[in-house]
């Protein structure tokens, strides 16, 4: 049976399994924190949808620049420099043989329609490609954060990266039962008050 999951953790082994909650974006200090306008996020926390429920801190990646992003404990890095280890959020698709993955995409939406970009909120999106766990390295990843919005801005996702996404350097075609893409995720309230009109959808085609 083929499934697509969403993972978070803190620099581990994204073994917390969302099972339909979410991530929440959170200002300085901890939980329920607010965001400046105008500003990103300082926490990232697996929540529920009206991001009211606290759940486990998450990797938090905050844009600093259109081609480099902030880490716990780091100074800014490079998006190409930023380990898997280091990314927001793991979308893992299994299937019970093994198969190929193409044009997988990401999108943020408004969570009624996904053609509609999210409501409020400025968010980008930088797939993440760097198995070694050295910032010293450079991975192949985006170079440049994406702002993603519906149907006029999908992230597009690489094909076939395999497990641990240490396949998805360029077209690769490696079958296998379990596919992993780490995505960097950053936002920026664009006006005052919770943003609930916020979701993420992961589309792709397996054979």
């Amino acid at each position: 049976m083929a499934a697509i999951t969403f993972y978070g953790d803190q620099a581990g082994p994204f073994d917390i399994d969302m099972q339909g909650s979410g991530l929440g974006f959170y200002g300085a200090g901890s939980f329920g924190a607010s965001v400046a306008v105008g500003s990103y996020q300082d926490n990232t926390y697996i929540t529920d949808g009206d991001g009211v429920l606290q759940g486990p801190k998450s990797n938090n990646v905050k844009w600093t620049h259109l081609l480099s992003g902030e880490i716990p404990v780091s100074d800014n890095l490079l998006l190409q420099k930023i380990p898997n280890a280091d990314a927001t959020l793991n979308i893992r698709f299994t299937h019970g043989s093994a198969v190929q993955v193409q044009n997988a995409e990401l999108r943020i939406y408004d969570r009624t329609t996904i053609t509609v970009g999210a409501t409020g909120v400025t968010t980008r999106v930088a797939e993440i490609i760097h198995t070694s766990p050295s910032s010293a390295i450079t991975g192949s990843g985006d170079t440049q954060w994406i702002a993603a919005s519906g149907d006029s801005t999908p992230v597009p996702l690489v094909q076939s990266p395999g497990i641990s996404g240490i396949a998805g350097h360029g077209s690769s075609t490696t079958p296998a039962a379990r596919h992993d893409w780490y995505v960097a995720i950053s936002a920026r309230p664009d006006s005052i008050g919770s943003k609930t009109k916020f979701g993420m959808y992961v589309a792709l085609e397996y054979l």
